[in-house]
């Protein structure tokens, strides 16, 4: 199990990124969260299998339909296991 932290930027805030990477990581049996940060960057933070984590970053890399993604900052982290779910922080 690995853990991987990433920051998204660009046109990402107010294209429903956050509900979209939800619904992507739960689907691949992802924990974590994702949340607006001020800046305008949204952030990701999940855990779970390489594979599954890799395919997260592929998502994160086009996001949704109206997003427009500029960069990604990726962290690979060691595992905590403190989620029990993804989650869409506020």
């Amino acid at each position: 199990m690995k853990r991987i932290h990433i920051i998204i930027s660009g046109h990402v805030q107010g294209v429903f990124f956050r509900n979209n990477t939800k619904a992507k990581a739960r689907k691949l049996g992802l924990k974590g969260f994702v949340r607006n940060v001020p800046n305008g960057d949204v952030e990701v933070v999940a855990e779970g299998n390489e594979k599954e984590l890799n395919e997260l970053v592929g998502f994160c890399r086009k996001g949704p339909m109206f997003s427009c993604v500029a960069n990604l900052k990726i962290e690979y982290e060691k595992f905590k296991g403190e989620f029990d779910d993804f989650i869409v922080k506020s």
